[in-house]
């Protein structure tokens, strides 16, 4: 019988683009997911992102089982806020390129929110004013291709955001993922967590990109910190999961079986 997984995206990125990863899980594990987060009117985006931890933890209380919690960058924080809220929900949690943040991380996001300028240091200056709308897939194709973010998808990763991050309306396809929603969930990224992360009591790793600029080295003392974190890395940026999926799922297979072993670990491992 196929383990549990359930995934969570990274902010504008829906579930489907991450196709390719979810079934090189298989058939150990069978991945279950939001196609998108904080699209729900009942869990609208607030700060610290607590309507969003609670919309996970709703569905998470519908299985009836735990899960091992995976998550890109705005999921990976999602998965350990809902992990330090309900540990019993969980068999483990995989952070990939989303930060274990410390006391000085929350304090620069809680003066940059009270001074004005979160949109500084989070993605949400370069999306005000992003183009929306295309007049064909060949054209978003090419756009997008074009852009940094995108330059090192794996091929079929960039097919699958094009089928399930747009949504054809007429003759135009536009962004399925709402960009205002996109932009207030950066503005209001968390500056404080439900518990100390040190109190986690489930397996924890957080898996950087080698060439990330989201999640950096001190971010990593900040994990192995944890009573059962460890700091991994892999080739690639931020987008590393789209950009090396068979890889990912690789590496998430040897985390879970190791811990399904009961191995614990807390020093630096590069795959």
């Amino acid at each position: 019988m196929s383990q549990p997984v359930f995934f969570a995206h990274a902010n504008g990125f829906p579930s489907g683009t991450y196709g390719k990863l979810f079934a090189a899980l298989a058939p150990e594990f069978s991945v279950e997911h939001l196609e998108q987060h904080a699209h729900d009117p009942r869990f609208p985006v607030n700060d610290n992102w607590l309507n969003l931890v609670d919309e996970l933890l709703h569905h998470l209380r519908e299985r009836g089982q735990p899960v091992w919690g995976v998550g890109h960058s705005l999921g990976g924080l999602l998965h350990l806020h809902a992990a330090l809220r309900c540990p019993e929900l969980y068999r483990g949690v995989v952070m990939l390129d989303s930060p274990v943040l410390g006391l000085t991380d929350q304090w620069l996001i809680r003066l940059a929110k009270r001074l004005g300028f979160i949109d500084r240091i989070t993605p949400a200056g370069r999306t005000l004013g992003r183009r929306e709308a295309f007049e064909s897939l060949d054209a978003a194709r090419a756009y997008f291709a074009s852009k940094q973010l995108f330059r090192r998808f794996d091929p079929e990763c960039l097919e699958a955001y094009l089928q399930h991050g747009l949504r054809q309306e007429g003759e135009t396809f536009r962004l399925r993922f709402d960009p205002a929603t996109e932009i207030s969930i950066y503005r209001s990224i968390p500056h404080a967590s439900p518990r100390p992360a040190r109190l986690l009591d489930v397996p924890l790793a957080m898996v950087r990109g080698r060439q990330s600029r989201v999640v950096m080295p001190h971010h990593g003392l900040q994990a192995r910190r944890l009573r059962r974190g460890e700091y991994l890395s892999m080739p690639g940026g931020h987008m590393f999961p789209l950009e090396h999926p068979l890889e990912t799922a690789a590496l998430l297979k040897t985390l879970f079986e190791r811990w399904s072993q009961g191995a614990g670990m807390h020093a630096e491992r590069r795959p």
